[in-house]
């Protein structure tokens, strides 16, 4: 039997997203280990950054469920399957598994899928789901939602972590290009936040808006940078403008989408967020506030280590995020004389826990098992 190559990781749009940046760190680690790896998605900011690290990148319409996006997508997959000798598909979104699902009927590649995050259970989107042969989870309460909701086999859904690049998200970078372009301004404490800007992920980043007022008031040497792009994004940011002229200073940043994530992480002193963004602003040494749509767990140090694993620092299960509780934290740690101590704690967790090798080797032990099938 001989060994497998070629592997195609498929998602919804490669633009600013948990989601984009764990696909971009398990290409490059599939790479690095000798595989050839080849990206399917709608595109977006980040697919540069896939071709200067040398990964093929592949344009389909895999950005919503329009029937002829679908159909269309069908039929350049499995082009691509074909032409370029793919030996395992991985779906990384729900979309694409749908309609990889329906081409591995007929062309019984070994398939197989990643859960990001839990998605809705109707039964419309129970019958439109495809898990494929084996599941790999970036955390164990996805695996129990996959055995709960799904009734997948145990053995049949892999565990693993967000790798994070200790050499991409560092605090020495230069960060002069963005500070000039943004008007940020380093001599002030710096919030941040990076995040996709829709209905699904946009909480915390309005919560931040309705908190800015009272934040300047007592804090008026801060200043708020959002990252990131999406449906939401106009009105937040029509809103930032009115809070920026009521205030008249420059005292909320909208960024919009960016590839450098890791630049803005290295001037920012209090990070609020979750999952991958959380993770990236931990190992760039930021003392981070847990929060986002699914719930808050709060300054991030050792007493909340169990419980943010647990979820994958998403906050699943944990108490909702209010505008109130979380000027309180931002407060407490403006305040904090140790902050540099809770960020080398935080660099030190990703260090030990995130790595990217055991993200892609976990990956590579989920293809073994498919491909064993053959």
């Amino acid at each position: 039997m001989r060994n497998y190559k070629t592997i195609l990781l498929a998602t919804m749009s490669f633009d600013i997203g948990g989601v984009e940046t764990h696909v971009l760190e398990l290409a490059t680690g599939l790479r690095q280990l000798g595989y050839t790896p080849i990206v399917a998605s709608n595109g977006g900011v980040y697919v540069a950054e896939l071709k200067k690290r040398g990964i093929q990148h592949i344009k389909l319409p895999l950005h919503d469920k329009n029937p002829k996006n679908i159909l269309d997508s069908y039929i350049l997959f499995k082009k691509v399957i074909e032409k370029e000798q793919i030996d395992i598909v991985h779906a990384h979104a729900r979309i694409p598994a749908f309609t990889l699902g329906l081409l591995h009927k007929t062309m019984k590649f070994p398939f197989v899928t990643s859960v990001h995050a839990p998605f809705s259970t109707s039964p419309i989107y129970r019958l439109n789901s495809n898990w494929g042969q084996a599941s790999i989870a970036v955390s164990q309460d996805l695996k129990q939602y996959l055995i709960d909701n799904y009734k997948i086999n145990p053995q049949n859904i892999f565990v693993t972590i967000n790798g994070i690049n200790p050499e991409t998200f560092r605090k020495d970078l230069d960060t002069h290009s963005i500070e000039e372009t943004f008007h940020i301004d380093t001599s002030k404490t710096i919030i941040g936040h990076i995040s996709r800007l829709d209905r699904e992920r946009s909480l915390v980043a309005q919560q931040l808006l309705d908190l800015a007022s009272d934040l300047y008031a007592q804090q008026p040497n801060t200043q708020i940078v959002i990252v990131g792009d999406g449906a939401d994004f106009e009105y937040i940011q029509t809103k930032a403008n009115h809070i920026n002229k009521q205030l008249s200073t420059n005292y909320i940043v909208m960024a919009g989408a960016s590839t450098k994530v890791n630049q803005f992480l290295a001037l920012t002193d209090i990070f609020v967020g979750v999952s991958r963004a959380a993770l990236e602003a931990m190992c760039a040494k930021c003392p981070t506030i847990i929060a986002g749509n699914e719930g808050y767990i709060g300054i991030f140090d050792h007493t909340k280590l169990t419980t943010a694993m647990e979820s994958n620092f998403t906050c699943r299960g944990e108490i909702m995020s209010n505008p109130q509780i979380l000027l309180q934290d931002i407060l407490s740690l403006i305040d904090l004389p140790d902050k540099i101590v809770l960020g080398e704690y935080n660099r030190s967790i990703v260090l030990k826990n995130y790595s990217i090798q055991k993200m892609t080797l976990d990956n590579i032990k989920l293809y073994d098992k498919v491909w064993a099938q053959l």
